[in-house]
Protein backbone atom coordinates (compact mmCIF):
# COMPACT_ATOMS: atom_id res chain seq x y z
CA UNK A 1 0.00 0.00 0.00
CA UNK A 2 2.62 2.25 0.88
CA UNK A 3 4.56 4.31 -2.44
CA UNK A 4 6.80 6.88 -1.58
CA UNK A 5 5.64 10.62 -2.70
CA UNK A 6 8.70 11.34 -4.51
CA UNK A 7 9.61 14.82 -4.84
CA UNK A 8 12.26 16.14 -7.74
CA UNK A 9 13.65 19.80 -6.59
CA UNK A 10 15.55 22.23 -7.81
CA UNK A 11 19.14 23.15 -6.18
CA UNK A 12 17.59 26.82 -5.36
CA UNK A 13 14.18 25.09 -3.39
CA UNK A 14 15.33 23.66 -0.69
CA UNK A 15 18.32 26.07 0.38
CA UNK A 16 16.13 29.03 0.27
CA UNK A 17 12.22 27.38 1.04
CA UNK A 18 14.09 25.19 4.27
CA UNK A 19 15.52 28.70 5.59
CA UNK A 20 11.82 30.54 4.47
CA UNK A 21 10.20 27.81 7.03
CA UNK A 22 12.43 27.51 9.50
CA UNK A 23 13.12 31.09 10.15
CA UNK A 24 9.70 31.17 10.75
CA UNK A 25 9.46 29.24 13.70
CA UNK A 26 12.77 31.46 15.07
CA UNK A 27 12.85 34.43 17.52
CA UNK A 28 9.96 35.42 19.93
CA UNK A 29 6.55 35.58 18.32
CA UNK A 30 5.23 34.39 14.76
CA UNK A 31 3.37 34.45 15.56
CA UNK A 32 -14.73 40.57 -6.50
CA UNK A 33 -17.23 41.30 -7.69
CA UNK A 34 -20.71 42.22 -6.60
CA UNK A 35 -21.51 38.34 -6.37
CA UNK A 36 -22.18 37.18 -2.91
CA UNK A 37 -18.82 35.47 -1.73
CA UNK A 38 -18.32 32.41 1.09
CA UNK A 39 -16.80 33.23 4.31
CA UNK A 40 -13.02 31.69 4.46
CA UNK A 41 -12.38 28.87 6.47
CA UNK A 42 -11.39 30.41 9.81
CA UNK A 43 -9.36 27.99 12.03
CA UNK A 44 -10.32 29.43 15.09
CA UNK A 45 -13.28 27.73 15.93
CA UNK A 46 -11.65 24.50 15.33
CA UNK A 47 -8.08 24.71 16.92
CA UNK A 48 -9.63 25.85 20.26
CA UNK A 49 -12.61 23.75 20.79
CA UNK A 50 -12.34 20.31 22.80
CA UNK A 51 -9.27 19.09 24.87
CA UNK A 52 -5.64 19.09 23.71
CA UNK A 53 -4.11 15.29 24.79
CA UNK A 54 -0.89 16.36 23.71
CA UNK A 55 1.64 14.47 21.48
CA UNK A 56 2.56 11.69 24.09
CA UNK A 57 -1.47 10.28 23.40
CA UNK A 58 -0.37 10.10 19.64
CA UNK A 59 2.82 8.16 20.10
CA UNK A 60 2.20 4.37 20.63
CA UNK A 61 3.94 2.13 18.72
CA UNK A 62 0.81 0.69 17.13
CA UNK A 63 -0.28 4.51 16.21
CA UNK A 64 2.14 7.21 14.95
CA UNK A 65 5.73 6.16 17.06
CA UNK A 66 6.88 3.91 15.43
CA UNK A 67 10.52 3.76 14.56
CA UNK A 68 9.98 2.71 10.63
CA UNK A 69 7.54 3.08 8.02
CA UNK A 70 5.72 -0.17 7.91
CA UNK A 71 2.13 0.69 8.79
CA UNK A 72 -0.53 -1.22 6.30
CA UNK A 73 -2.41 2.18 6.46
CA UNK A 74 -0.20 4.91 7.65
CA UNK A 75 3.43 5.26 7.78
CA UNK A 76 3.25 4.76 11.70
CA UNK A 77 6.33 6.86 11.83
CA UNK A 78 4.88 10.55 11.67
CA UNK A 79 6.62 11.30 15.25
CA UNK A 80 9.54 10.50 14.24
CA UNK A 81 9.53 12.60 11.25
CA UNK A 82 7.94 15.71 13.25
CA UNK A 83 11.21 15.24 15.43
CA UNK A 84 13.74 14.74 12.86
CA UNK A 85 16.66 16.97 13.33
CA UNK A 86 18.26 17.36 9.83
CA UNK A 87 15.23 18.44 8.17
CA UNK A 88 12.86 21.29 7.82
CA UNK A 89 10.56 18.87 8.64
CA UNK A 90 11.42 18.88 12.13
CA UNK A 91 10.93 22.64 12.64
CA UNK A 92 7.85 22.50 13.99
CA UNK A 93 9.23 20.06 17.26
CA UNK A 94 11.68 22.90 17.64
CA UNK A 95 9.74 25.85 17.95
CA UNK A 96 9.56 25.37 21.74
CA UNK A 97 13.02 24.97 22.54
CA UNK A 98 14.43 27.75 19.96
CA UNK A 99 12.88 30.22 22.83
CA UNK A 100 15.61 29.37 25.00
CA UNK A 101 18.51 29.92 22.38
CA UNK A 102 20.30 32.87 22.68
CA UNK A 103 19.06 34.53 19.69
CA UNK A 104 15.67 34.27 20.85
CA UNK A 105 17.08 35.52 24.59
CA UNK A 106 18.75 38.48 22.51
CA UNK A 107 15.17 39.25 20.89
CA UNK A 108 13.23 38.95 23.95
CA UNK A 109 15.69 41.54 26.12
CA UNK A 110 15.48 44.05 23.27
CA UNK A 111 11.74 43.91 23.31
CA UNK A 112 11.69 43.97 27.26
CA UNK A 113 10.18 40.23 27.90
CA UNK A 114 12.04 38.72 30.72
CA UNK A 115 11.45 34.78 29.60
CA UNK A 116 10.46 34.11 25.92
CA UNK A 117 9.19 30.74 26.77
CA UNK A 118 6.74 31.70 28.72
CA UNK A 119 5.28 35.16 27.02
CA UNK A 120 2.42 35.10 25.39
CA UNK A 121 3.14 36.87 22.85
CA UNK A 122 5.79 34.25 21.51
CA UNK A 123 4.25 31.19 22.41
CA UNK A 124 0.92 31.57 20.05
CA UNK A 125 3.10 29.97 17.77
CA UNK A 126 5.80 28.19 19.16
CA UNK A 127 3.55 25.69 20.76
CA UNK A 128 0.31 24.34 20.89
CA UNK A 129 -2.25 26.84 21.06
CA UNK A 130 -4.47 25.31 23.67
CA UNK A 131 -7.42 26.57 25.12
CA UNK A 132 -8.06 22.82 27.47
CA UNK A 133 -5.24 21.19 27.77
CA UNK A 134 -5.17 16.93 28.89
CA UNK A 135 -2.82 15.96 31.60
CA UNK A 136 -0.20 14.08 28.94
CA UNK A 137 -0.48 17.98 27.02
CA UNK A 138 3.42 20.08 27.40
CA UNK A 139 4.33 23.10 26.61
CA UNK A 140 7.62 22.05 25.10
CA UNK A 141 6.34 19.78 22.95
CA UNK A 142 6.07 23.04 20.58
CA UNK A 143 4.29 23.01 17.78
CA UNK A 144 2.45 19.65 18.34
CA UNK A 145 0.21 17.14 16.31
CA UNK A 146 -2.98 19.15 17.53
CA UNK A 147 -2.15 22.35 16.33
CA UNK A 148 -2.63 21.22 12.90
CA UNK A 149 -5.12 18.04 13.28
CA UNK A 150 -6.93 20.23 16.02
CA UNK A 151 -7.71 19.35 19.49
CA UNK A 152 -8.37 15.89 19.94
CA UNK A 153 -10.51 14.83 22.63
CA UNK A 154 -13.17 14.42 20.49
CA UNK A 155 -11.99 12.15 17.43
CA UNK A 156 -8.86 10.56 18.71
CA UNK A 157 -10.59 6.82 19.57
CA UNK A 158 -12.92 7.20 16.93
CA UNK A 159 -10.27 7.96 14.00
CA UNK A 160 -8.36 4.51 14.20
CA UNK A 161 -11.72 2.32 15.00
CA UNK A 162 -12.89 -0.30 12.54
CA UNK A 163 -15.11 1.30 9.86
CA UNK A 164 -13.58 5.00 10.77
CA UNK A 165 -14.16 7.57 7.83
CA UNK A 166 -12.38 10.94 6.63
CA UNK A 167 -15.79 12.73 7.31
CA UNK A 168 -16.79 11.64 10.29
CA UNK A 169 -13.69 12.67 12.10
CA UNK A 170 -13.64 15.51 10.61
CA UNK A 171 -17.45 16.13 12.40
CA UNK A 172 -16.30 15.38 15.38
CA UNK A 173 -12.97 18.39 15.91
CA UNK A 174 -10.57 16.74 13.26
CA UNK A 175 -9.26 19.70 10.80
CA UNK A 176 -9.80 18.82 7.16
CA UNK A 177 -6.21 19.74 5.84
CA UNK A 178 -6.53 18.06 2.60
CA UNK A 179 -9.52 21.03 2.05
CA UNK A 180 -7.12 23.76 0.71
CA UNK A 181 -9.07 26.78 2.18
CA UNK A 182 -9.09 25.13 5.46
CA UNK A 183 -5.01 23.96 5.23
CA UNK A 184 -4.53 27.81 4.74
CA UNK A 185 -6.42 29.22 7.41
CA UNK A 186 -4.04 27.17 9.84
CA UNK A 187 -0.99 27.55 8.28
CA UNK A 188 -1.28 31.57 7.83
CA UNK A 189 -2.29 31.88 11.89
CA UNK A 190 1.88 31.41 12.28
CA UNK A 191 3.71 31.95 8.99
CA UNK A 192 1.32 34.87 7.84
CA UNK A 193 -0.38 36.56 11.23
CA UNK A 194 -3.62 36.33 12.71
CA UNK A 195 -4.99 38.82 14.97
CA UNK A 196 -4.90 36.13 18.19
CA UNK A 197 -2.33 36.61 21.52
CA UNK A 198 0.76 35.64 19.82
CA UNK A 199 0.55 35.48 16.28
CA UNK A 200 1.42 38.78 14.91
CA UNK A 201 5.33 39.42 13.84
CA UNK A 202 4.73 43.67 13.98
CA UNK A 203 7.98 45.93 12.75
CA UNK A 204 9.00 46.25 16.31
CA UNK A 205 9.62 42.40 16.53
CA UNK A 206 11.46 42.28 13.29
CA UNK A 207 13.19 45.03 14.73
CA UNK A 208 14.28 43.17 17.51
CA UNK A 209 15.95 40.64 15.47
CA UNK A 210 13.01 38.14 14.59
CA UNK A 211 12.58 36.34 11.09
CA UNK A 212 11.20 38.13 7.91
CA UNK A 213 7.43 36.72 7.40
CA UNK A 214 7.22 34.54 4.33
CA UNK A 215 4.80 31.68 2.70
CA UNK A 216 3.59 29.72 -0.04
CA UNK A 217 1.33 27.06 1.13
CA UNK A 218 2.05 24.25 -1.36
CA UNK A 219 5.84 24.34 -0.87
CA UNK A 220 5.69 24.59 2.92
CA UNK A 221 3.01 22.16 2.90
CA UNK A 222 6.13 19.55 1.02
CA UNK A 223 8.53 20.28 3.47
CA UNK A 224 5.91 19.39 6.49
CA UNK A 225 4.49 16.19 4.83
CA UNK A 226 4.32 13.36 7.16
CA UNK A 227 2.14 10.80 4.96
CA UNK A 228 2.43 9.50 1.78
CA UNK A 229 -0.11 10.10 -0.82
CA UNK A 230 -0.60 6.79 -1.87
CA UNK A 231 -3.72 4.38 -3.21
CA UNK A 232 -5.42 4.46 0.77
CA UNK A 233 -4.81 7.84 0.99
CA UNK A 234 -6.31 8.67 -2.22
CA UNK A 235 -9.36 6.39 -1.68
CA UNK A 236 -10.00 8.68 1.25
CA UNK A 237 -9.10 12.07 1.04
CA UNK A 238 -8.66 12.51 -3.23
CA UNK A 239 -5.25 13.05 -4.73
CA UNK A 240 -3.67 16.53 -3.87
CA UNK A 241 -3.68 18.85 -6.78
CA UNK A 242 -0.50 21.19 -6.11
CA UNK A 243 -1.56 23.77 -8.27
CA UNK A 244 -4.99 23.83 -6.65
CA UNK A 245 -3.00 24.35 -3.22
CA UNK A 246 -0.78 26.95 -4.64
CA UNK A 247 -3.95 28.98 -5.59
CA UNK A 248 -5.97 28.96 -2.48
CA UNK A 249 -2.75 29.79 -0.20
CA UNK A 250 -2.28 32.46 -2.16
CA UNK A 251 -5.91 34.45 -1.96
CA UNK A 252 -6.27 33.00 1.37
CA UNK A 253 -3.23 34.56 2.33
CA UNK A 254 -4.17 38.03 0.69
CA UNK A 255 -7.78 37.93 2.19
CA UNK A 256 -5.43 37.39 5.53
CA UNK A 257 -3.45 40.32 5.21
CA UNK A 258 -6.07 42.38 3.68
CA UNK A 259 -8.01 41.31 6.81
CA UNK A 260 -5.50 42.38 9.32
CA UNK A 261 -5.08 45.40 8.02
CA UNK A 262 -8.24 47.03 8.23
CA UNK A 263 -8.06 46.27 12.03
CA UNK A 264 -6.58 49.49 13.50
CA UNK A 265 -4.84 48.01 16.38
CA UNK A 266 -2.92 46.08 14.46
CA UNK A 267 -2.54 48.41 11.30
CA UNK A 268 -1.24 51.40 13.52
CA UNK A 269 2.01 51.65 15.96
CA UNK A 270 1.57 55.33 17.32
CA UNK A 271 1.80 57.72 14.77
CA UNK A 272 3.26 55.69 12.51
CA UNK A 273 1.38 53.04 10.05
CA UNK A 274 2.31 49.13 10.71
CA UNK A 275 5.33 48.73 8.18
CA UNK A 276 4.88 45.12 9.00
CA UNK A 277 2.28 45.52 5.69
CA UNK A 278 4.55 47.72 3.76
CA UNK A 279 7.67 45.36 1.39
CA UNK A 280 10.47 45.82 3.18
CA UNK A 281 12.99 46.69 0.59
CA UNK A 282 11.52 49.57 -0.50
CA UNK A 283 12.47 51.43 2.40
CA UNK A 284 15.58 48.89 3.43
CA UNK A 285 17.46 50.67 0.36
CA UNK A 286 21.13 52.05 0.17
CA UNK A 287 21.16 56.01 0.69
CA UNK A 288 23.51 58.03 -2.30
CA UNK A 289 23.11 61.99 -1.09
CA UNK A 290 25.23 63.12 -4.19
CA UNK A 291 24.84 65.85 -6.24
CA UNK A 292 22.80 63.80 -8.85
CA UNK A 293 20.00 61.75 -8.00
CA UNK A 294 21.10 58.33 -8.11
CA UNK A 295 17.61 56.85 -7.45
CA UNK A 296 17.41 53.23 -6.22
CA UNK A 297 14.30 52.00 -6.82
CA UNK A 298 12.09 50.60 -10.01
CA UNK A 299 9.05 52.24 -11.08
CA UNK A 300 6.37 49.71 -10.56
CA UNK A 301 3.02 50.04 -13.29
CA UNK A 302 0.71 48.69 -10.69
CA UNK A 303 1.48 51.02 -7.64
CA UNK A 304 -0.33 54.20 -7.82
CA UNK A 305 1.53 55.79 -5.33
CA UNK A 306 4.06 58.51 -5.46
CA UNK A 307 7.35 57.97 -5.31
CA UNK A 308 9.11 57.55 -2.11
CA UNK A 309 5.81 56.44 -0.66
CA UNK A 310 6.20 53.00 0.94
CA UNK A 311 3.91 50.48 -0.85
CA UNK A 312 2.12 47.65 0.35
CA UNK A 313 3.70 44.59 -0.14
CA UNK A 314 1.73 43.34 -3.16
CA UNK A 315 3.31 39.72 -3.08
CA UNK A 316 -0.19 37.98 -3.23
CA UNK A 317 -1.24 40.18 -5.51
CA UNK A 318 1.06 39.78 -8.43
CA UNK A 319 0.50 35.75 -8.25
CA UNK A 320 -2.96 35.95 -8.00
CA UNK A 321 -3.01 38.49 -10.97
CA UNK A 322 -1.05 35.73 -13.02
CA UNK A 323 -3.20 33.26 -11.92
CA UNK A 324 -6.80 34.47 -12.36
CA UNK A 325 -5.82 35.22 -16.21
CA UNK A 326 -5.58 31.72 -16.51
CA UNK A 327 -7.91 30.31 -14.47
CA UNK A 328 -10.65 32.89 -13.87
CA UNK A 329 -10.63 35.30 -16.87
CA UNK A 330 -13.99 36.49 -16.17
CA UNK A 331 -12.79 38.86 -13.26
CA UNK A 332 -9.35 38.97 -14.17
CA UNK A 333 -9.76 43.02 -15.28
CA UNK A 334 -12.02 43.61 -12.09
CA UNK A 335 -8.92 42.47 -10.01
CA UNK A 336 -6.30 44.15 -11.26
CA UNK A 337 -7.94 47.67 -11.35
CA UNK A 338 -9.30 46.65 -7.97
CA UNK A 339 -5.41 46.24 -6.42
CA UNK A 340 -4.42 49.59 -8.48
CA UNK A 341 -7.33 51.20 -6.67
CA UNK A 342 -5.92 49.81 -3.46
CA UNK A 343 -2.21 50.53 -3.95
CA UNK A 344 -3.73 54.42 -4.64
CA UNK A 345 -5.71 54.86 -2.00
CA UNK A 346 -2.42 54.50 0.41
CA UNK A 347 -1.91 57.87 -1.19
CA UNK A 348 -5.22 59.04 -0.05
CA UNK A 349 -5.25 58.32 3.84
CA UNK A 350 -6.20 55.42 6.05
CA UNK A 351 -9.98 55.98 5.61
CA UNK A 352 -9.92 55.14 1.66
CA UNK A 353 -7.53 52.66 2.06
CA UNK A 354 -9.52 50.47 4.43
CA UNK A 355 -12.30 50.94 1.92
CA UNK A 356 -10.12 49.52 -0.63
CA UNK A 357 -8.83 46.93 1.32
CA UNK A 358 -12.25 45.89 2.14
CA UNK A 359 -13.40 45.43 -1.92
CA UNK A 360 -10.21 43.68 -2.67
CA UNK A 361 -10.77 41.16 0.13
CA UNK A 362 -13.75 40.42 -1.60
CA UNK A 363 -12.11 39.05 -4.70
CA UNK A 364 -9.56 37.22 -2.50
CA UNK A 365 -12.41 35.32 -1.02
CA UNK A 366 -14.13 34.46 -4.31
CA UNK A 367 -10.96 33.32 -5.76
CA UNK A 368 -10.17 31.02 -2.59
CA UNK A 369 -13.59 29.17 -2.97
CA UNK A 370 -13.30 29.29 -6.71
CA UNK A 371 -9.64 28.22 -6.85
CA UNK A 372 -10.28 25.07 -4.48
CA UNK A 373 -13.05 23.68 -6.81
CA UNK A 374 -10.11 23.86 -9.49
CA UNK A 375 -9.08 20.97 -11.27
CA UNK A 376 -6.24 22.94 -12.39
CA UNK A 377 -5.11 20.83 -15.24
CA UNK A 378 -1.59 20.43 -17.46
CA UNK A 379 -2.04 23.19 -19.67
CA UNK A 380 -3.69 25.76 -17.21
CA UNK A 381 -0.62 25.28 -14.91
CA UNK A 382 2.00 25.70 -17.61
CA UNK A 383 -0.22 28.68 -18.41
CA UNK A 384 -0.12 30.61 -15.49
CA UNK A 385 3.82 29.49 -15.32
CA UNK A 386 4.25 31.06 -18.62
CA UNK A 387 2.45 34.28 -17.39
CA UNK A 388 4.24 34.95 -14.10
CA UNK A 389 7.64 34.47 -15.83
CA UNK A 390 6.58 36.34 -18.81
CA UNK A 391 6.88 40.09 -20.13
CA UNK A 392 3.02 40.12 -18.79
CA UNK A 393 4.14 40.49 -15.17
CA UNK A 394 7.68 40.80 -15.53
CA UNK A 395 7.37 44.95 -14.60
CA UNK A 396 6.03 44.28 -11.32
CA UNK A 397 8.48 42.10 -9.96
CA UNK A 398 10.08 45.48 -8.33
CA UNK A 399 10.90 44.47 -4.61
CA UNK A 400 12.14 41.38 -2.99
CA UNK A 401 9.23 39.66 -1.70
CA UNK A 402 7.22 39.07 -5.06
CA UNK A 403 10.23 38.15 -6.76
CA UNK A 404 10.55 35.44 -4.36
CA UNK A 405 7.10 34.52 -4.47
CA UNK A 406 7.84 33.73 -7.91
CA UNK A 407 10.31 32.16 -8.26
CA UNK A 408 8.79 29.36 -5.58
CA UNK A 409 5.79 29.65 -7.75
CA UNK A 410 7.09 28.85 -10.87
CA UNK A 411 9.11 25.96 -9.32
CA UNK A 412 6.35 24.79 -6.74
CA UNK A 413 4.34 24.34 -10.36
CA UNK A 414 6.37 22.58 -12.39
CA UNK A 415 6.72 20.06 -9.32
CA UNK A 416 3.26 19.71 -9.28
CA UNK A 417 3.14 18.47 -13.08
CA UNK A 418 6.02 16.27 -12.58
CA UNK A 419 4.50 14.48 -9.49
CA UNK A 420 1.72 14.02 -11.11
CA UNK A 421 3.49 12.29 -14.06
CA UNK A 422 2.63 15.88 -16.62
CA UNK A 423 5.95 16.16 -17.30
CA UNK A 424 8.92 14.23 -17.06
CA UNK A 425 11.76 14.52 -14.70
CA UNK A 426 14.10 14.39 -17.63
CA UNK A 427 11.53 16.82 -19.77
CA UNK A 428 11.92 19.33 -16.74
CA UNK A 429 15.66 18.96 -15.92
CA UNK A 430 16.38 22.10 -18.11
CA UNK A 431 13.83 24.33 -16.85
CA UNK A 432 15.17 23.48 -13.46
CA UNK A 433 18.57 24.75 -14.33
CA UNK A 434 16.96 28.25 -15.29
CA UNK A 435 14.88 28.29 -11.74
CA UNK A 436 18.07 27.72 -10.09
CA UNK A 437 19.37 30.64 -11.69
CA UNK A 438 16.28 32.59 -10.62
CA UNK A 439 16.80 31.26 -7.07
CA UNK A 440 20.14 32.17 -6.63
CA UNK A 441 19.27 36.25 -8.04
CA UNK A 442 16.85 36.48 -5.07
CA UNK A 443 19.40 34.13 -2.34
CA UNK A 444 21.07 37.25 -0.63
CA UNK A 445 18.25 40.05 0.28
CA UNK A 446 20.72 42.84 0.25
CA UNK A 447 22.21 42.15 -2.90
CA UNK A 448 18.61 42.05 -4.71
CA UNK A 449 18.32 43.18 -8.27
CA UNK A 450 14.77 43.83 -9.94
CA UNK A 451 16.20 43.56 -13.60
CA UNK A 452 18.71 41.20 -12.97
CA UNK A 453 15.95 39.00 -11.65
CA UNK A 454 13.85 39.71 -14.55
CA UNK A 455 16.13 38.72 -16.63
CA UNK A 456 16.93 35.51 -14.72
CA UNK A 457 13.58 34.27 -14.75
CA UNK A 458 12.45 35.56 -17.87
CA UNK A 459 14.61 33.30 -19.66
CA UNK A 460 12.56 30.18 -18.39
CA UNK A 461 9.87 31.50 -20.63
CA UNK A 462 10.84 29.96 -24.03
CA UNK A 463 11.50 26.78 -21.84
CA UNK A 464 8.39 26.75 -20.51
CA UNK A 465 6.67 27.24 -23.98
CA UNK A 466 8.54 24.21 -25.21
CA UNK A 467 7.85 21.59 -22.27
CA UNK A 468 4.07 23.19 -22.71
Amino acid sequence: MQTEKKFSWGVGWPVLAASLFCSALVGTALFISTIASPAPVEAATDIHSGTYLGVATCGGSTCHGRQEADGEIVRQDEIMRWQEESTPGGAHSRAFRVLREPRSIAIAKRLGIKDAASASECLGCHSTAAAAKGPRFQLNDGVGCESCHGASSEWLSSHYAVGASHARNVSQGLIPLDNPKARASVCLDCHFGSAKTGQFVDHRIMAAGHPRISFEMDLFSTLQQHHDEDVDYIRRKGRTNSVQFWAVGQAMALERSLNLFTKPALATEGIFPEFYFYDCHSCHRRIYDEASARPTSVDNPNRAIPEGMPPYNDENMIMLSAAIKVAAPDIASEFDSRSKAFHGAMAQGRGPAVQEAARLRQYAIQLADRFSHASFGRNQTFQIMETIAGQATSPRFTDYEGSVQAVMAVDTLLNGLVNSGQVSETAAASLRGQINVAYSAVADPNGYEPLKFRRALGSAVRTIRSLK
